[in-house]
């Protein structure tokens, strides 16, 4: 994408984007703000334009890298901050417990860290999925077979962000064909599926119940009582989970809960009521046959332990059925799952950082060398969209206003009173990109969540393991 003095787009790039502008007729709601494209990909296909002279090459291979090394850091202090306002509530922490909080401290520390995510996720290009997307997706029958039941009540914070809508052919037998070959179909996917919870106290969960059931107390406690059963001694009231997900079908969200009741489908109902009762009969019949047959208690005690053996057999299929499903269900989150809790923070922080440069690098390339006004700048969006349909055939909801507001403030890019926006040359850019970093421990603030007040580095360092 060369412009301006260091070599004009040329005329077919620019009619290129042109005929690729007219192709993007999908609605802006439906498009996503996530660049599928990794920022060593797209360094290289900018830099490579012959339109861009050698040294001018090198130069924007060297500040590309700056910025990129200096967007990673600022997101590790981001990071950093998080962490220390997650450790409270850090399932995996092994460290010792050096400050106790209040319930007013804690609570402003949950907010924190809740927000927190937001603001990363939608940094890194996630999407949030509402309660009424929640609510239809949580309905669907699984695609994996699973008649799975999920009690979202019993959750006090509960988030779920996604981002990479794809549909992923899947392959299955119907019995329309008399299970003798396997039918395809497409099954919606989340590529990436955030899910973050906390559990309500149980006191405010039977509440909950009582109110939205409509039951009374004793009969929402034994609700909450089983819906909580698979929990005990792995989830705690006070803490925050945090799970990352991968290619996780919509039908299958459900899955990703860890209250998660497994229920047998209706065809294996029907099939295992079928073989039970049919079982059941048949040994009923032959025992009390054997009943009246039979000349001495030997002989009836024989009958009846063979239709106990009837009847245990049939409890055994069923259960054999239920352990099958459960297996199922472990073995694909074993290969869905991609991070918990503190590992979380650290792959959104990188993936943030990662989504923040090249918003940047295609802002930087589409303006240097010349002047934008910012009355141009949809246009220029436009084009930027236009570009990455043409060279990589994918179709974000490019977002340019955040990357404009990032490269103003690090003055990479300037605006006048015009409103004219301008860029450094390559050269000068990375040497901005130097400076910043010269100065960065030196102006250096923390936020101490609790006390709601900028520390400086200095301060934070005399705390030492009291700001735990």
């Amino acid at each position: 994408m060369p412009s301006g003095s260091a070599g004009a787009a040329p005329e077919g790039m620019r009619v290129r984007a042109v005929l690729m502008r007219a192709k993007m007729t999908a609605p802006m709601d439906e498009r996503e703000k996530f660049l599928p494209i990794t920022r060593v990909a797209l360094i290289e296909r900018i830099t490579r334009h012959r339109a861009w002279p050698a040294d001018v090459r090198h130069e924007l291979h060297r500040f590309f890298h700056f910025l990129d090394f200096w967007r990673q850091q600022t997101h590790i202090a981001r990071l950093l901050d998080l962490g220390r306002c997650y450790e409270p509530f850090n399932p995996d922490s092994d460290h010792l417990r050096t400050r106790v909080y209040t319930e007013s401290e804690l609570a402003k520390l949950k907010g924190h860290v809740v927000e927190g995510l937001r603001a990363l996720l939608v940094q890194s290009n996630y999407v949030e999925l509402d309660r009424e997307q929640l609510s239809r997706a949580l309905s669907l029958d699984s695609s994996y077979g699973l008649e799975l039941d999920v009690d979202v009540t019993a959750f006090d914070e509960f988030v779920v962000f996604y981002r990479g809508r794809v549909f992923e052919t899947q392959y299955r037998r119907r019995l329309r064909t008399l299970y003798l070959r396997k039918e395809a179909y497409s099954v919606p996917t989340y590529q990436r599926l955030f899910l973050l919870l906390k559990l309500k106290p149980v006191d405010q969960h039977i509440e909950t119940v009582m109110e939205q059931r409509g039951l009374k107390r004793r009969t929402a406690e034994r609700h909450v009582r089983r819906s909580r059963s698979g929990l005990q001694g792995s989830m705690q009231e006070k803490l925050i989970y945090i799970k990352l997900f991968k290619n996780i079908p919509r039908t299958d969200l459900k899955m990703c809960f860890p209250n998660t009741t497994l229920r047998l489908r209706m065809f294996d109902k029907l099939k295992l009521g079928a073989s039970a009762g049919s079982g059941v009969g048949m040994g009923v019949f032959s025992t009390l046959g054997q009943i009246f047959a039979a000349a001495n208690p030997i002989a009836l005690a024989g009958a009846a332990m063979g239709f106990v053996g009837v009847a245990a057999r049939q409890l055994s299929n069923f259960l054999h059925q239920r352990q099958r499903y459960m297996a199922t269900m472990a073995k694909n989150l074993y290969f869905h799952s991609m991070a918990d809790n503190q590992g979380v923070l650290t792959l959104l922080a990188d993936m943030a950082a990662e989504q923040d440069v090249k918003e940047e690098i295609l802002l930087y390339a589409a303006v240097v060398g010349r002047d934008v006004s910012r009355a141009k700048l949809p246009d220029l969006d436009r084009d930027i969209e236009a570009w990455l349909g043409g060279e990589f055939n994918v179709d974000p909801d490019f977002e340019i206003d955040e990357a404009l507001e990032r490269l103003l403030a690090d003055r990479i890019l300037t605006e006048n009173e015009e409103g004219v926006i301008s860029a450094l040359p390559p050269d000068k850019a990375a040497e901005m990109i130097d400076r910043h970093w010269d100065n960065y421990l030196n102006n250096l603030v923390t936020i101490d969540h609790v006390e709601g007040r900028e520390v400086t580095a200095a301060e934070a360092a005399t705390r030492g393991g009291n700001a735990d």
